[in-house]
This record gives structure tokens, sequence and C-alpha cells, in this order.
């Protein structure tokens, strides 16, 4: 049955399955494209009569997961992928709480219409839930003379200006807005905690996983000319190439990064384009930048996974499953690194004749940290591997320290702060990935369907543990965005009380002292 909804620029037409009035693929802003090609976002054009709110938009250029699959984008599609869905179990003026999905996937890739991010099961919580795309890759993070940085950024702003602006109509309450998300997600929400032009759309955040990768301007001007050598052209030419040419070369930069990582302040490469700090869109580094108390009205929940860097460390060759696990569990785990985890800005995984050793003094080096690190690391975790501390150390300097650090300055500023650390080991693999990266997801929106799950849970039926941990979960999220309390105590430098998010969660204090101590020693934020 349809539904129609009239929004600032114009009517449009959702569905109802009993439960919950579903709208996909409403235009918050104008196809970046033609002479808005590489240009801040400006709002998408009225219409007469009634839209069809039915499907999702097509996906912002990415290139394919892995050769042979079905890609997320096809030049067909063209640039028109700047829209909102929304799933909604209330109607105008019942000024529901509102919560914002913003999807991660190493700033290269993701769409809100991936399965992982579908929003009805965490809506039907009682909240209008609200997913959208943005620019990611060279189209939103590439550095182009004369453009603006961080458009990927600008779109974001402009999706919650829409929601600020409309979610009313939909049952929403546009002065109680959470915003969520995991990994690029989630420092895309710690950037904008800090950034000016979103002041006033959002009254909450949760930040997943906040993947530390800020890059200083003139960083993201060698990278652009990598790519314009690549493509044999000028960077000031650059905006005038299609975005299949430029994804053709977009992880040219990758190379140079690996071979010479102290040339760069990133600790990690990935993915070669992420948030460039512009001093106007990134002013710092977001855990910084909360020290002044920018953001002290705005509520927050930060943490990460325990066992992040697990996923990567496997990629590299670095982690090994047991050969039984091998045999029976490699051929699922690539199909679902082509079908899902590429998708997520995931890598590949390297082949057991692949696998490499670790040293752990580069390793330190790569991460700025000094050449003692490892035998803090040593005497801090004793019994592991070099391989289990790389895992450590990439984790805390990735994710986990970024998320404290957060909080910490959150706290200091006079801020409500709540800290999480997500410990549910998942079975894949004979349970080598433990809590590793990404498994959060399926546990925050519920789809444990899709193909990103059915990899990180382990198989197309879920543990029954996971279902319990999900079920907990969204309803602090929930309770979260309707209140204000997630149902555990406020995070504080002292007692830094912090929730173990477990089949059977509980609090704990300072559960990742250890390696806090070893960054406030030998580094700091």
């Amino acid at each position: 049955m349809g539904v129609v909804v009239t929004t600032t620029a114009g009517a449009v037409e959702g569905r109802s399955d009993g439960e919950l009035f579903v709208f996909k693929g409403i235009p918050y802003a104008a196809a970046p494209d033609g002479p808005l090609r590489m240009q801040a976002p400006v709002p998408a054009a009225s219409w007469d009569g009634i839209r069809p709110a039915l499907h999702f938009s097509s996906a912002p250029p990415q290139l394919p997961l892995t050769p042979g699959t079905p890609p997320l984008w096809r030049p067909a599609d063209g640039l028109d992928c700047l829209s909102v869905n929304v799933w909604t179990p209330g109607g105008s003026g019942d000024r529901l709480p509102v919560m914002v999905w913003i999807h991660g996937g190493g700033w290269k890739a993701g769409s809100s219409s991936d399965p992982a991010h579908d929003g009805a099961i965490l809506a039907r919580g009682g909240v209008v839930l609200v997913t959208f795309n943005y620019r990611v890759g060279f189209e939103g993070f590439g550095y182009v003379p004369g453009a603006p940085a961080n458009r990927g950024f600008l779109d974001q702003t402009a999706a919650l200006r829409w929601v600020h602006d409309n979610i009313a109509a939909f049952g929403g309450d546009p002065d109680n807005v959470t915003l969520f998300g995991e990994s690029g997600g989630g420092l895309s929400i710690a950037a904008l905690l800090t950034a000016p032009a979103a002041r006033g759309l959002f009254r909450r955040a949760i930040v997943q996983s906040p993947a530390a990768r800020l890059l200083p301007e003139r960083e993201a001007q060698r990278i652009a000319e990598i790519i314009a050598a690549a493509l044999g052209v000028r960077p000031a030419e650059l905006a005038t190439q299609t975005p299949l040419a430029l994804l053709s070369v977009q992880d040219e930069p990758l190379a140079a990064m690996e071979a010479d990582p102290g040339a760069w302040t990133t600790p990690e490469a990935i993915t070669a384009f992420t948030p460039v700090i512009d001093g106007v869109t990134v002013v710092d580094k977001p855990w910084l930048t909360m020290s002044s108390g920018v953001a002290r009205d705005i509520d927050l929940i930060t943490g990460s996974t325990h066992d992040e860097f697990t996923l990567f460390a496997l990629s590299r060759g670095l982690l090994q499953p047991s050969a039984s696990t091998m045999i029976k569990g490699l051929p699922t785990f690539a199909r679902m690194t082509a079908r899902g985890l590429r998708r997520h800005g995931l890598p590949r995984t390297r082949r057991p004749s692949q696998l490499h050793t670790v040293d752990l003094a580069t390793t330190a080096a790569h991460l700025g940290l000094p050449p003692s690190a490892p035998d803090a690391y040593r005497a801090a975790y004793p019994g592991s591997t070099d391989a289990q501390l790389y895992v450590v150390m990439y984790s805390d300097a990735m994710f986990r320290m970024p998320a404290i650090w957060l909080a910490e300055a959150h706290t200091a500023a006079g801020g409500r702060s709540h800290v999480y650390d997500f410990t549910w080991a998942s079975p894949a693999l004979g349970g080598i990935l433990g809590a590793c990266h990404v498994a959060d997801i399926p546990a925050t929106l519920g789809n444990t369907g899709s193909p990103l799950a059915t990899f990180v849970l382990g198989g197309p039926r879920p543990p029954e543990s996971l279902l319990r941990l999900s079920e907990q979960l969204r309803s602090s999220w929930i309770s979260f965005a309707t209140t204000g309390d997630p149902g555990w105590p406020e995070f504080t430098p002292t007692h830094s009380l912090t929730r173990i998010w477990n089949t059977d969660p509980t609090v704990t204090a300072n559960p990742l002292a250890a390696s806090r101590q070893i960054w406030q020693e030998l580094s700091g934020p």
C-alpha cells in the first residue's frame, strides 16, 4: 500500500509493510555532475506531482567488489546518487526519536542499498531510521585544485540538513536526532561533532570504531599528483576525468604509501582517500578539537571492537587459521569477501603461501611509537605472539585509542560520554577473528542475513549468543537516542567505566588500561 509524504522539494510516495512506512531514494541534493562535479552539494530541484520513493538510488561511483562479481555502481548509473532512505513507524506529528546511520567503507566504497545497512529492524523498535549515500573515493575525498575538500563530508552535512528540514513529516523529531556509524562512518561522525556547518543538526552521537585516518592537505595533494600522473594529466585536469577513469587508478598511491610509510602521517595504507584536515570542514583531529568544548552539549557513546585488526592481519598473511578451518572455511571466506567485505572497504586475504612474519620494531615505527614500544606491549600482554601483538598495536592505533581519546576530550570539556568495548568473538574460521572490525554491524542493525553478516558471524545461521546480544545492544542504542541514557554509567577519566558488549553485558573499569598507559607514556593522541 502506498503512502504519500510532502517534503520541502515535493511529495514522495513510499510503501507500507504493515509495521513501517518505507521511503527509498529521495534526493537530498542534485546529482554532482556537469558544473556540480567535484563541488559542494546543492539542494535537489523541486518537482511537481508525486515522486515514487520505492527503490534505492544508484550507489556512488566505486569499483566492483572483485572481478566477476556484480558491481554496486556502473558507468551507466551516472552520478545521481545523493539520496536518503527513511523507515518510520509513525507519521506527521508523532515526534519520534530519529537515528541516522552513516555507513563506512574505507571512504572509497559503500552504499545505503547494502543489505547490511537496512534500517527496518531498528525502526521497529520505535525510532525513525534514516540512511543515505555520500560521495566516496576521489569524487568525495580526492584533492582537486580550487574545489572544496572533503566533499563527502559536505554531502553528509547536506543530508543532515534534509533530515532537520523534513523528518517531522515522517513522524520524527528534528530536535532529537542521533547519528551512529562505524569505521569510516564513525570517524565521519567524530568530524561532524566539530564541524561548524553541522552545528544544531543532531543532539546525540554514537561513534563506533572511529578509523584514525586523517590527511594533512599537502599529503592529499601528493596523492592527487600520483593519480594525475597515472592518468597522464595535470592535477588541475582531474575534475574533468570520468569517474571510471579515476576509479581505474584510485589505488595507485597505495604502493607509494606502503613503500615509504614513514613519509606519510597515516598509520595504515588501506585506502588513499581519507578526510583532509583543511581547517574548515575538518579543523583538526576530532579528539584534539573536542577538547575546546565545541560539542559539549552533544551526548556521546564511543567504543570499538576488542580485536579490531585481526581481519586486516589475516588479509596480510600475518595470522593463519588452523588447517581444518582452512579446509572448511576459506572457500566460504573467499566468497564472503567477494560479496560483502570489499564493499565495506576491507582488503582481500592472502593465501597460506603468502604468509609473512611480523617485525614489531617496524610496526612501532609505522605507528609513530618509539623503539621501546614492542617491549612495553610484550610486558603489558604477556604470553602473546608477535602476530597477536601486531594486532593489538594496530587495533590501538587505528581504532581503540581514538575512541578513548574522543571520550576523554569530550568529558574533560564538560560533555557526557559513555564508552564500550565490543568483545563478542565470532566463531568464523575457527575463532581466529575474535571480536574483529565490522563484527558489531550485524549486532547494531540486526541484519544477520547480509553477505557481511554471513561471513563475520561464521555462516548463514547466526549464533544464538549474537542474536541475544544484538537485541540488548539495539535496545541500548534506542534508549540512548530517546533519553540520552544507554543503560550504563558515564565515562570519567578517573573511573573509566566501560560497557562490555558480550552475550551477557557487564560494566568494568578501564578494560584497556594497559594500552592507554602505553600510548599516554610513549605517544599520546
